[in-house]
């Protein structure tokens, strides 16, 4: 089976980095991604929101350089988690992306140009820098 996400949106608000009883790093935001299509002759958008979470060191670095409204990709794949409702009693489920990569993407300044010469930076488990500098930021 296959079992493959990629999206590209901004966050609808800031990480929230928490840590697992065993100490792994574990952040959750949300993304918002827009999609445009026409409709007759009018140009129309909808808008879907997506919950990610991201393990390990790129989740810290996630948490630490992401914010509301920065611009993300998200190459990772779907899970679905099952609970039962403490109140209610009633079964529950949720399905969100566990991201295995993220991409920051490049933020625009107010005249439109890209900050950063070197664009954006892959972030996964194995290319973290290990100390960031004014040098090495990724965005």
């Amino acid at each position: 089976m296959y079992n493959k996400v990629i999206l590209i949106g901004n966050l609808t608000r800031d990480p929230e980095v928490r840590y697992t009883p065993q100490g792994t790093p574990v952040t959750n935001f949300s993304l918002a991604v827009n999609r445009k299509y026409r409709a007759g002759d009018d140009m129309r958008e909808e808008v879907s929101y997506f919950d990610i979470v991201v393990f390990g060191k790129q989740a810290e670095t996630a948490g630490q350089y992401l914010n509301k409204g920065s611009s993300v990709l998200v190459d990772g794949r779907l899970q679905q988690r099952r609970w039962d409702d403490r109140e209610t009693g009633q079964k529950r489920s949720k399905v969100e992306v566990v991201a295995e990569v993220l991409r920051f993407m490049p933020k625009r300044g107010s005249g439109g140009e890209t900050f950063g010469e070197r664009g954006s930076e892959t972030y996964d488990t194995a290319t973290v820098p290990e100390e960031i500098t004014d040098d090495n930021v990724p965005f």
